[in-house]
């Protein structure tokens, strides 16, 4: 399967828009293209059983943050601090960056 075109990057402060975790924001830490999923930093917690190894010497149940859709989030406008869909602006040296649609400020610093 080919990698999907992200519209949010690694380290973007994102907001939930679907599912359980809706109105809740966060940091992106992962972001897998291939599969078009991000995981968000404390969201969407799930619980894991892990039997013992040398890294986690007693297992048991591990919290993890789980991979979540792609288009379920929102990227957040450090101008505005609002939820925003971003168009992509050509700057004057040549080099792309991404904009807010709101406040038409460059998202990307």
């Amino acid at each position: 399967m080919a990698a999907i075109k992200l519209h949010v990057k690694k380290n973007d402060m994102v907001m939930v828009i679907a599912g359980k975790e809706k109105g809740k924001s966060g940091k992106i830490i992962r972001t897998l293209p291939d599969k078009g999923r991000i995981v968000v930093e404390s969201l969407n917690i799930v619980k894991r059983h892990s039997r013992p190894t040398r890294a986690n010497a007693q297992g048991g149940i591990i919290e993890k943050e789980a991979p979540m859709a792609v288009s379920n989030v929102m990227l957040v406008c450090s101008a505005c601090n609002q939820p925003t869909r971003t168009g992509i602006r050509v700057l004057e040296d040549g080099s792309k960056a991404r904009f807010c649609k709101k406040c038409n400020e460059i998202v990307d610093k």
